[in-house]
């Protein structure tokens, strides 16, 4: 088949265009030993599923690093309606969080990371509903478009494509689109837009990996007809890596750290099992690739080169790599030549670290800032080192993107002799903002918006200012990328990476996403704005509401240092009557008028993130009442709580489990335990009488979502309560009132259907299905075609106060500023109230 350009590889395997926000690798011998077997196999698998998490590490350590096959794993999504049990971020942050989990899971079991445009819109219970929000159109154009990229020989679903609606929608959907997109990959009638930039690709086999857990037990799986079945025992030991390949995985899996998934690696054997599903049964069971030709011999011309190679592997002298560097240098030439572009793009770049980590060749950029803007100057310094005694020679730099050239004389690396040089680059006036692409255009609840369609299916945004480093190695021309970054030294952490990117002159945001007015009070906004560089002048104004007022018009800034923040405080005054609606901050310098809120995610095992999104804040003017002022909060996997109750009026003061006692609770109204608090604070079980007895001499306890699995104390409840895996997914499921007269539907807010309107993905999760006779239920609700749910939210008496266990989904309503979820709060906060102040009455 005529192989065609293919843009997208070669953005892909430019690796250091990506994240390089972390220190660059700088393998060992043995690494380069690794790599250099690599080489010698050209075979490839993908990997299949629907999120974060859902890969088996175990399986893609294994092909990646014993069978040494190039390895993928397609995400269809990147994990945005999950929980994050790190940190604050939810929907798209969360999802950047996760996909960099993924693609530092894959920098240790050695796999490649790709994604559809779908959005991980929460909980699915069947793949007619998924495929539906997703567009289906859509997605499976995104994974035949991977498989044509990528060009699999095998590929490997997670989930079984022929049980829908026995686990996550999202899960069958991908299996789903896997086996359809197996064969329409090569119709050349599918999709035909996308072969201006791919080709047509028919993947030879095609397997589900399965297990006993999908045959419903051991017993069952152990008498299956395992004749369509390959077992691999995927516990091999490494020993040039010290490791075991489930050692490996763990690392891998441990990654995935705003889930939870810390995992201990074990030792010995590790069976996993494929079914075969599409395409023809191995001879040999043994190997995924029989019959399939891996060598150099595949393609066209590169018999000679497998020769060669195979002989530096043969020969491979781990004291003195660079040994290896005249035949891998002939190598190289001859790989110029090959007329099959995807495998001479592949091999060409992986060739090309080689070679220079036998030479112990190092070439960085360093920009003298990590931010910059448009049409600003930056200045870089480069550094160039060659280890070894290999003729290298420097001939000249390449800027990608600069407008101005600057010539460089050529000069010999010497061994081990540091050569710097320094040099100024402009950025482009018409260069965008760096962020992720994904999240450029509004998208829909199922899916991304992506507009340029060689961006679809990359993990992050391609960096754009990257530096060519020109070299003659052994007198033959050889060019190297490296991605300008920037770097300095942390007294604590020694020498830290960032990556340079671009953001706007001006950038604003107001801190709270849902401003809420209980009543006709007018209040005193902050909008803070940072400066993208020096010297920024000009005033910010407010676009809000018709029927709401802002003043003043406008506030003046003046920043005089890049970095620097001004805050400026806004009167917001809302209208008589229930209203809602955004408002956002406009910073006007010039001509020019900027919108968006800067962000910044920054954990230790991400890189860091510049994140570009619209700063909207949401405005409600609701009648509320409550009762009772003070308000503990113990904090749980993350949510919005604190800060929203206080825009009600509550006095929250969040509190460590160390702090917890009776004398420091008896100053409080309320308890509030935060989502999966009993999942991820072990210290609770220690406090939980403390808490029981709290409600029993008149306190309210409100308790959060929690998982079945995993939980810290073994009673959860003043009297019996039995968590179940029951939710409804829809957020505009019906609600029926089953004791409409209780206080916590009538007091002090009369609550109606009106409340349960405009709730967002989903109305919520994990419901107890089993209780006491002691607890009331509230609510009854139900996915379509589902039996009634009753356990979203329960109310015991309990002494004298009351002990409410609720699985709704708050932590998502309020920061959407869901007017109902605020009032239906407030009650649950307030209920007793009414009684303390009856019997005071009588009191008196």
């Amino acid at each position: 088949m005529m192989q065609k350009p293919i843009r997208y590889l070669l953005i892909l395997l430019l690796f250091p265009c990506f994240n390089q926000a972390q220190q660059p690798k700088k393998p060992n011998a043995s690494e380069i030993y690794e790599s250099i077997q690599k080489l010698n196999f050209l075979g490839s698998v993908m990997y299949i599923a629907a999120h974060p998490d859902d890969e088996n590490t175990r399986l893609i350590s294994f092909l990646s690093n014993e069978v040494k096959a190039r390895t993928a794993y397609l995400a269809l999504t990147r994990g945005d309606g999950g929980q994050n049990l790190i940190g604050p971020e939810i929907s798209e942050l969360l999802g950047v969080i996760r996909t960099e989990e993924l693609l530092e899971a894959r920098k240790i079991d050695g796999g490649e990371q790709f994604f559809t445009r779908a959005n991980d819109f929460g909980f699915s219970k069947h793949p007619d509903e998924t495929l539906a929000i997703w567009n289906k159109n859509d997605v499976l154009s995104d994974v035949v478009l991977a498989i044509r990229k990528f060009q699999p020989d095998i590929i490997i679903n997670r989930f079984d494509h022929r049980s829908p609606g026995t686990t996550h929608g999202h899960h069958t959907s991908s299996g789903m689109l896997s086996v359809e997109a197996f064969s329409l990959a090569n119709h050349a009638s599918a999709y035909l837009e996308q072969l201006k930039q791919t080709s047509l690709w028919q993947p030879r086999r095609q397997f589900f990996n399965t297990s006993w857990w999908f045959y419903g037990s051991q017993e069952k799986f152990d008498n299956a007809d395992k004749t369509n079945l390959l077992s691999i025992d995927t516990g091999v030991y490494f020993p040039l890596k010290g490791l075991s390949n489930p050692e490996i995985a763990a690392l891998s899996r441990s990654k995935h750290k705003s889930q939870g998934f810390g995992s201990t690696g074990s030792r010995g054997e590790a069976l996993e099992y494929i079914e075969l599903i599409n395409g023809d049964l191995p001879t040999n069971k043994s190997n995924i690739f029989d019959g399939i030709d891996t060598s150099w011999n595949r393609v066209k011309g590169g018999t000679a080169i497998g020769e060669i190679l195979s002989k530096v592997e043969t020969d491979f002298n781990f004291a003195n790599p660079s040994a290896s560097i005249p035949q891998l240098m002939e190598a190289y030439t001859l790989i110029q030549n090959l007329e099959d572009l995807h495998w001479k793009t592949i091999k060409s770049e992986d060739l090309k670290n080689i070679i220079a980590a036998c030479a112990g060749l190092y070439l960085e950029v360093v920009a003298n800032t990590n931010h910059a803007t448009k049409n600003s100057k930056v200045s870089i310094a480069l550094e160039m080192i060659n280890r070894s005694n290999t003729d290298i020679f420097f001939t000249g730099l390449s800027i990608k993107d600069r407008e101005n050239k600057k010539l460089y004389k050529r000069f010999k690396l010497e061994n081990n002799k540091e050569e710097r040089l320094k040099d100024t680059i402009v950025i482009s006036k018409n260069q965008e903002p760096t962020t992720p692409y994904w999240l450029t255009h509004k998208g829909t609840l199922g899916m991304y918006k992506v507009t340029d369609t060689h961006l679809i299916g990359l993990p992050e945004t391609p960096i754009v200012y990257t530096a060519t480093f020109k070299l003659e190695i052994n007198n033959t021309p050889i060019e190297f990328t490296k991605p300008i970054v920037y770097k300095t030294n942390d007294a604590v952490k020694g020498e830290v990476y960032k990556p340079f990117v671009i953001i706007p002159k001006a950038s604003a945001k107001i801190a709270e996403k849902a401003i809420i007015f209980q009543n006709d009070n007018q209040k005193e906004i902050p909008v803070i704005v940072k400066a993208g560089e020096d010297l920024v002048e000009g005033f910010v104004s407010i676009a809000h509401p018709k029927d709401w007022s802002v003043y003043p018009e406008k506030q003046t800034i003046s920043i005089a240092h890049k970095g620097e923040e001004q805050t400026v405080i806004f009167t917001v005054i809302p209208p008589k009557n229930e209203s809602e609606g955004l408002i956002t901050p406009m910073v006007h310098i010039g001509n020019d008028i900027y919108t968006s809120e800067l962000i910044e995610i920054a954990y230790d095992h991400i890189p860091l993130q510049t994140v570009l999104l619209p700063n909207e804040s949401k405005v409600v003017k609701l009648n509320i009442q409550k009762k009772g002022e003070n308000i503990a909060y113990i904090e749980g996997a993350g949510d919005v709580l604190p800060e929203s109750l206080k825009q009600i009026g509550y006095n929250v003061i969040t509190m460590a489990p160390k702090d917890i006692n009776a004398e420091t609770l008896s100053r409080f109204d309320a308890v509030v335990v935060g989502i999966r608090a009993y999942n991820t604070v072990e210290d609770l079980k220690y406090k939980q009488q403390i808490l029981f007895d709290f409600v029993e001499q008149g306190g309210n306890m409100i308790v959060q979502y929690n998982t079945n699995s995993k939980l810290q104390v073994d009673t959860l409840a003043p009297y019996d309560l039995k968590l179940s895996r029951d939710r409804v997914t829809d957020e505009n499921s019906e609600v029926r009132f089953l004791n409409p007269t209780h206080p916590l539907l009538n007091y002090p807010n009369k609550i109606t259907q009106k409340d349960f309107e405009g709730w967002t993905q989903e109305r919520g999760l994990y419901f107890p299905d089993k209780w006491s006779i002691e607890f009331t239920p509230i609510l009854s609700m139900n996915d379509k075609g589902e039996s009634p749910k009753d356990g979203s939210l329960l109310v015991a008496k309990y002494g004298k106060g009351y002990y409410i266990y609720t699985g709704l989904s708050f932590f998502r309503e309020f920061p959407e500023g869901v007017s109902g979820a605020y009032r239906l709060f407030t009650n649950m906060l307030s209920i007793g109230k009414e009684d303390i102040k009856i019997e005071a009455k009588l009191n008196d």
